[in-house]
């Protein structure tokens, strides 16, 4: 397994920590609001869980970007590109397959 874990210091991103750590499975974290994605982590995670999935509607970033009203179109997609801080996380990567969120019930059938 090559776990990539996205994400802020929020609780949901220490949990997702702590399930890998757990387990002892290794993980590379890559601190979200300073990195981002690549653009072929973006595609790749956009593609496994879609890209509502990745907007965080709850982020002050959110309204102050009008993301309201750009729905989940090209225009959309390219402003959560460039603001990570629109990102809901954590952003847990195995390979092409990807989660948003806490989710041990799926990461447990990762191999």
């Amino acid at each position: 397994m090559n776990i990539q874990i996205f994400g802020t210091k929020g609780f949901d991103t220490q949990k997702a920590e702590r399930y890998f750590k757990e387990r002892k499975i290794r993980y590379q974290y890559i601190e979200l609001n300073k990195y981002g994605l690549s653009k072929g982590e973006f595609d790749s995670v956009k593609s496994a869980v879609g890209l509502k999935a990745l907007i965080n509607e709850k982020s002050k970033e959110y309204e102050r970007l009008n993301m309201r009203n750009l729905g989940v179109g090209k225009v959309a997609e390219e402003v959560l590109f460039k603001n990570p801080k629109l990102y809901n996380s954590p952003i847990v990567r195995n390979g092409k397959k990807a989660t948003v969120g806490y989710q041990p019930d799926i990461w447990k059938d990762w191999e």
